[in-house]
């Protein structure tokens, strides 16, 4: 293992992004020097074996030949796995208990916020029409969470402790107390079928790109509510708009888009049954964040262990 006090910060973000992540990354590892990726010689930049991303252009990478393996500060790696080949280093993504809180918090609203019927008192509102709803309790809504992962695992447990009739899918088997697990093409279709509300927390892999396109998001339950929290190219934009201009689906909450910032001109914006988010679900905190990278690097310095990395043919 070569030693290299010197960790190059890798991203795509604004110079005002930047210098608040180098800053707390330096204040969590005082030993090491945390600079940004332009900053090193070419002398330097052999030295590395580990970086700091964050959304990074991958080439960039390729500019480090002995690198080992690199951190992420978000959760999402999937723009280091698009390339044609395999990655030589190692991926880490970050997992951070403040992340899955925000995230389950936000599941916990935007779930509340459409069984609670809170579009349709929007609308009636702009109409100034006093009209009470039909209420319906937690117990009789079922609630379907795609993607069992850290963050689709609390966010179900959540949903199930409000009450909520709550069932998971993920690609293979997976068993959480209290929380209906479904896995497979045959799971995917019941639990599409059964939801009153779908909740999407997929991470973005090959499997899962275009998953919600128009076959499966026509047996969707008619009448059902979509939240998007995992990633844009999950669902299909133009089958989506479909499905709501025909009725079938009654409202989709998104936070993410196939493209960000999403346009000025699209339909998305002024849609009448549909809640545009600016992707503010579950924010990284670069303070709890960067004590988890530091803790990693100090763990692989001094005992030469790598945390759990990317499985690269999964993508997670």
């Amino acid at each position: 293992m070569i030693l290299s006090s010197i960790i190059p910060f890798v991203s795509t973000l604004n110079d005002v992004e930047e210098r608040l992540w180098l800053d707390v990354l330096s204040k969590s590892m005082p030993n090491e020097s945390v600079l940004p990726l332009r900053k090193l010689t070419d002398k330097e930049r052999k030295l590395v074996d580990v970086a700091i991303v964050a959304n990074p252009d991958p080439t960039d990478l390729q500019a480090l030949p002995n690198l080992v393996w690199v951190h992420s500060v978000w959760a999402g790696v999937e723009k280091m796995l698009q390339q044609r080949e395999s990655p030589r280093y190692s991926i880490v993504r970050l997992v951070d208990p403040e992340l899955s809180r925000a995230m389950t918090e936000a599941v916990l609203a935007w779930t509340l916020f459409l069984h609670r019927d809170m579009p349709a008192y929007a609308h009636q509102q702009s109409r100034a029409l006093w009209q009470p709803l039909p209420y319906f309790s937690a117990k009789d809504r079922s609630v379907g969470v795609l993607g069992l992962g850290e963050l689709g695992q609390q966010a179900a447990q959540a949903l199930e402790k409000q009450g909520f009739q709550v069932q998971g899918w993920s690609r293979t088997e997976k068993h959480i107390a209290n929380i209906s697990c479904l896995f497979g093409e045959e799971g995917l279709a019941q639990i599409l079928e059964q939801s009153d509300i779908l909740v999407c927390l997929l991470p973005l892999t090959p499997h899962t790109e275009g998953l919600l396109g128009s076959e499966n998001l026509a047996k969707i339950k008619p009448g059902a509510q979509l939240i998007n929290f995992a990633r844009g190219k999950i669902i299909d934009e133009d089958a989506l708009l479909y499905e709501l201009n025909t009725g079938r689906i009654k409202h989709a909450v998104l936070d993410v888009f196939m493209y960000e910032p999403l346009p000025r001109s699209h339909p998305f914006w002024t849609h009448p049954n549909i809640t545009v988010l600016p992707h503010i679900s579950a924010p990284t905190t670069p303070q709890s964040a960067a004590q988890i990278v530091a803790q990693n690097i100090r763990n692989y310095r001094h005992l030469s262990l790598l945390p759990k990395i990317v499985d690269t043919q999964l993508g997670y």
